[in-house]
């Protein structure tokens, strides 16, 4: 052993998941947070009662402009129920915002498709 079993020197520093969410499965904030959720930085810096960690900065740098919350998960090669929890946080401190997506309109009827298919296959 070399005293560093925690490193890995093919995939670097070992941290599980649990360690950033400091063991939490959910924040402590009811956002309701889906994957299409949009999230952004507020336009002032918020200083709450959080003590940021690096990956919370990490998402603070990222959401400069609207986000979805698989993006910052994608973005920070995180899991995305660790992300939930870092904005959950970021959320109950004020520091970014969340949007929901606009809706899905109603698909046109199937008929309209049939007629735009036949249209450009005349084309």
């Amino acid at each position: 052993m070399t005293g560093h079993e925690w490193l890995d020197e093919e995939a670097g520093p070992i941290v599980r998941p649990f360690t950033l969410t400091g063991g939490r499965t959910a924040s402590g904030h009811p956002s309701g947070l889906d994957l299409m959720t949009l999230v952004v930085r507020t336009s002032e810096p918020v200083y709450g009662s959080l003590l940021l960690s690096p990956e919370h900065e990490a998402i603070l740098r990222l959401a400069h402009s609207p986000l979805t919350v698989a993006e910052v998960a994608a973005e920070l090669d995180l899991a995305v129920g660790v992300v939930k929890v870092l904005l959950g946080d970021l959320l109950a401190d004020r520091h970014i915002t969340m949007r929901r997506p606009a809706p899905v309109a109603q698909f046109p009827h199937p008929r309209i498709i049939e007629e735009v298919i036949h249209g450009l296959q005349a084309l």
